[in-house]
């Protein structure tokens, strides 16, 4: 992170952290998983930078309020306690093994309901993918702490979430997932599989996996995610990755460089899955750019997505770098004529992250009405490192 953008993440996320309770802390605090597991990148961001505590501090707490806020019950639920159902003391030492809440204002939908479609969306229960950024939060926590207890929080997190996502069709020889799970993870509330949730669930597997190797006091966990990995490879088998969402490239970039990092380690030899989702990567941009999305103004445009994308392509520029310095990688023809490719697309980033420096854009309602995970992530697009190493 440049020095100079220091101070303005510093600001927008201090912005952040008074909207939703966190500093000065709240006693009904607005916590957001998918907001929170980058927000928490951007603290331990933040803290590598400036070797300032106080950046630390305040992402242990909000690790802390996740999990007393999105593992516990809702407020307007008549259950109360850890969602996992464990009592306070159990759960205490265990806050993820139950999963965690969207945080979404409305309750979930009840068994007896009829499925509204366009509702479901401001519903609360459990999205895998979100439960997958903030394993790769905890991870990252445990990796700048060293403290195991955060990735072995991200462990439980992966079995649970695996154990209860996924699923063996009736007549079928492959599990598939769920997108969406009610609160106890007892029902699916979106039958549907998402497009890129294998892959994310294969990538941050094994990035846990590949974490707890650097357990500091030599113990072992009962699991090791062998199953959960062998199992989700198979689902991830035949799946397309091509989309045009900005979000979604943004996504698969952001995996391609975790899987750079993980084969740079040696701890991956897969450059076939990186050459995949480059490819994928590379087809959604050119399908994304054919309506010249960056002409139209701010109230028509979506900026967490857009966002979403600028962060992607940070990790892009991070993972060539990697590719570069790394002997085997740099020979690989295969991987550098796809690299290639994107350099048309490179400063793509750049002007969406000037868009939304631009305060004005930010007066918008479509900026308000998601302010908060607007903030977060334009702080990630200008300290990248905090999200994307891992």
């Amino acid at each position: 992170m440049k020095q100079d953008s220091t101070g303005y993440v510093n600001e927008l996320m201090e912005q952040f952290a008074r909207n939703t309770g966190l500093e000065p802390e709240n006693s009904n605090p607005k916590r957001y998983l998918w907001t929170d597991a980058f927000a928490v990148c951007n603290y331990l961001g933040l803290y590598n930078t400036t070797n300032n505590k106080v950046y630390l501090y305040i992402a242990l707490r909000l690790v802390n309020q996740v999990h007393h806020t999105l593992g516990k019950q809702r407020n307007d639920n008549p259950k109360n306690g850890w969602i996992s159902g464990l009592d306070e003391e159990t759960g205490e030492k265990h806050p993820t093994i139950g999963g965690l809440r969207i945080g979404k204002e409305m309750n979930e939908r009840m068994s007896a309901e009829i499925i509204n479609e366009s509702q479901e969306w401001d519903r609360d229960g459990q999205y895998y993918h979100y439960l997958t950024k903030w394993m790769h939060a905890l991870n990252n926590t445990s990796r700048v702490t060293g403290d195991n207890k955060y990735i072995k929080w991200a462990l439980e997190l992966a079995e649970s979430a695996h154990a209860s996502f996924t699923y063996l069709p009736d007549h079928g020889t492959r599990k598939r997932m769920y997108w969406k799970m009610s609160i106890d993870l007892t029902r699916p509330l979106v039958f549907s599989m998402g497009q890129h949730d294998p892959l994310d669930g294969f990538i941050t597997y094994n990035e846990i996996k590949n974490g707890m190797k650097d357990f500091q006091d030599g113990s072992s966990p009962e699991s090791d995610l062998e199953n959960e990995i062998r199992e989700i490879t198979d689902i991830c088998k035949g799946m397309g990755l091509t989309t045009d969402d900005p979000l979604g490239i943004g996504g698969l970039l952001s995996d391609a460089t975790r899987i750079t990092q993980l084969i740079s380690s040696g701890f991956l030899k897969n450059i076939e899955l990186l050459e995949m989702v480059l490819d994928s990567s590379i087809l959604g941009l050119r399908m994304y750019m054919k309506n010249d999305p960056m002409k139209y103004p701010a109230e028509y445009r979506l900026a967490f997505r857009e966002l979403g994308l600028s962060i992607g392509l940070k990790g892009f520029e991070m993972m060539v770098d990697l590719i570069n310095k790394n002997p085997e990688l740099s020979q690989i023809n295969s991987l550098q004529e796809r690299i290639n490719l994107f350099e048309e697309y490179l400063g793509l980033g750049n002007n969406i992250e000037k868009f939304w420096m631009d305060k004005q854009n930010r007066r918008t309602s479509n900026w308000m009405e998601h302010r908060d995970i607007n903030t977060v992530m334009l702080a990630t697009v200008l300290e990248p490192n905090g999200f994307l190493r891992i």
